[in-house]
């Protein structure tokens, strides 16, 4: 896949897009979620949890005040959200390297604020408003080149 644009028009359709992407990742894969508050990262990080396998049953939530969630499932899903990270030296005291180049499925909201933490080769996630219910999602795979 070179790149995939997507309209959704509910959170539904934004999770259903999050399951059918989590159904193509592989241990290791990192998605960078971009994109404004309220722009449907956290309801997309669902979707992802429930293509990787993660039980319906078990609520995936923002990890806005513990930095990180862990998942359990057939894929280990790390859920990190650096909305409240003022500093890469924040930083310094979670286990990034460990997680983003270990064996999980990372998923990163906030990524402008990770630094040199970020992978070069990762799956993109660009989120846009249109309005109350719509967004526009582009799912891109890179390898940066820095």
């Amino acid at each position: 896949m070179e790149r995939l644009i997507r309209l959704t028009c509910s959170s539904e359709e934004t999770v259903d897009l999050g399951r059918s992407i989590g159904k193509m990742l592989r241990p290791g894969d990192v998605l960078a979620l971009w994109g404004s508050l309220g722009a449907g990262k956290t309801t997309f990080t669902r979707g992802v949890a429930r293509g990787i396998g993660i039980p319906e049953d078990i609520p995936i939530t923002s990890p806005t005040f513990t930095l990180i969630n862990e998942y359990e499932g057939p894929l280990k899903l790390y859920h990190i959200d650096l909305y409240r990270v003022a500093s890469e030296d924040d930083l310094e005291t979670l286990p990034l390297r460990e997680i983003l180049y270990g064996a999980g499925v990372s998923v990163i909201e906030w990524p402008e604020k990770i630094g040199g933490y970020l992978p070069h080769c990762r799956w993109d996630v660009r989120f846009e408003i249109v309005d109350d219910e719509r967004r526009r999602i582009t799912v891109e795979r890179v390898e940066d080149s820095r």
